[in-house]
């Protein structure tokens, strides 16, 4: 803009020079003057033209400066949005969120067909032994046998999970039900097959801190083979879910230890009769132990339990003290881990609640000789192998034992159950993404401390959807 109007001001420097010749020689002839007077409107439409050019530039610099101040409002109000949506927490892979905390829900719907013959009489109408293995209700002296078929969806389940950040960690809550162990009320298959819901687990955790209902820190589910039952090899395994306090430590990235103070509950028999008792009057809870290991190898665990007996009824009773061990494990081979063996062994004084939803008494309470609680022996314990066949083939072959040692010096019941034993074989397919079609060979003994035994056989077939 400076050589411009410089530019200007030598065009005018000119066009008065030129001017002056024509004051001096005025009496020139007319033509002289038209010349001038042509060159001087040459000269005032080129100024003109340097004016128009200037104003032009100087509207373009005023615009791109408003530009200039537009782009950076508008880079301005970008970089504010874009530390907003930094800022907000990203949507969860799963579930959804309200606020800061994050539902989710899951389950699945299993639908199971058996077929079953017992040897030796006959379970009772609307008993769960008709629709899960329950080595406790094979029926014995009966002196005949009996087959029954049955269908029900008793195992589905629900679950509801929540996940809230507080302090740098995560307070997360379970809640879990579904409708298998509340006894099948008689007459439900008559029209509607109502079966009520029953709570299973519900417990919250924070960090390493877990308080509420949960599957017993002496067990680990997981291990639990595939099968079409709702447990498979029960005779053998420790089942109870309970309240409790737990604490994990983690030793290394694959070991940790678990200490825990659980529900208390005591389950007796007396001399003369064979039913279960449980009397509720315990006063110190079950204290339990726990090594886990899970790594490259597979998952180990190791656990001990001790506990106090006791039996309290019209001002007499007793106490004792019970313990027990157990070890368990999943350990995969073969081609990308498809095949594994899964196995548990327990042994304990006074552990019978413990072990297949209570098939013997912790204790034996003599109320007619010495007042005394004698503690009972359990060992049991299973093992399975699952082969993977196929990516959506598979086998699992398993077997289970248990036996009650009672002590001596004592009549114990003649149908008190003294022993079991059992051994399955399945077949499951998954022709699709958590769906599971599986059938399934089951045959089981039971025995009781008279030597009666009763046998059964059943053929079962499940469908499950995971969702």
């Amino acid at each position: 803009m400076r050589k411009s109007h410089q530019y200007v001001q030598w065009m005018a420097g000119i066009a008065l020079v030129a001017m002056c010749p024509g004051l001096a020689q005025a009496a020139e002839p007319t033509a002289r003057e038209a010349e001038l007077e042509a060159r001087l409107n040459q000269l005032e439409a080129a100024v003109s033209a340097l004016r128009g050019e200037l104003a032009a530039a100087r509207a373009q610099q005023q615009d791109t400066a408003q530009q200039a101040a537009m782009s950076a409002e508008v880079a301005q109000k970008a970089d504010t949005r874009l530390a907003a949506l930094e800022a907000r927490p990203s949507a969860p892979a799963e579930g959804f969120r309200v606020g800061a905390t994050t539902f989710k829900m899951g389950g699945f719907v299993k639908v199971v067909a058996s077929a079953t013959r017992y040897d030796d009489g006959e379970v009772a109408g609307g008993s769960l032994g008709k629709e899960f293995f329950l080595p406790q209700t094979i029926p014995v002296g009966g002196g005949h046998s009996s087959k029954d078929v049955i269908g029900h969806a008793r195992q589905t389940r629900l679950f509801f999970d929540t996940a809230t950040p507080l302090g740098g960690k995560e307070l997360k809550s379970h809640i879990e039900f579904d409708f298998a162990l509340a006894a099948a009320p008689l007459g439900a298959q008559r029209a509607t097959n109502a079966y009520t819901p029953t709570f299973r687990r519900g417990f919250l955790t924070y960090g390493d801190w877990l308080v509420g209902q949960e599957w017993t820190t002496f067990q680990n589910a997981g291990h639990l083979p595939e099968t079409t039952d709702f447990v498979g090899p029960m005779d053998g395994a420790i089942f109870v879910r309970q309240m409790m306090i737990q604490y994990r430590q983690p030793l290394s990235s694959e070991l940790s230890l678990y200490l825990a103070a659980e529900n208390p509950q005591t389950e007796t028999m007396t001399t003369t009769a064979p039913a279960l008792v449980d009397t509720d009057q315990d006063r110190m809870p079950d204290l339990i132990a726990k090594l886990a290991y899970k790594g490259r190898l597979g998952e180990i665990h190791v656990a001990g339990l001790v506990r106090e007996l006791s039996f309290h009824s019209n001002g007499a009773g007793d106490k004792a003290m019970g313990w027990g061990a157990t070890v368990g494990g999943k350990i995969p081979f073969g081609p990308k881990g498809r095949h594994d063996v899964r196995f548990l062994a327990t042994y304990g004084h006074g552990l019978g609640r413990y072990l297949t939803v209570g098939y013997a008494p912790d204790a034996i309470y003599d109320a007619t000789v010495d007042g005394r609680l004698h503690v009972v022996d359990n060992f049991a314990g299973f093992a399975a192998v699952k082969l993977g066949w196929t990516p959506t083939v598979r086998s699992t072959f398993m077997v289970g034992y248990q036996h009650a040692d009672y002590p001596g010096g004592i009549l114990a019941p003649d149908l008190a159950n003294a022993e079991a034993y059992s051994f399955a074989g399945n077949l499951f397919w998954s022709p699709v993404r958590n769906l599971d079609l599986g059938i399934e060979y089951r045959h089981a003994q039971r025995e009781v401390v008279s030597g009666l035994k009763g046998q059964m056989d059943r053929v079962e077939m499940a469908a499950k959807y995971t969702f």
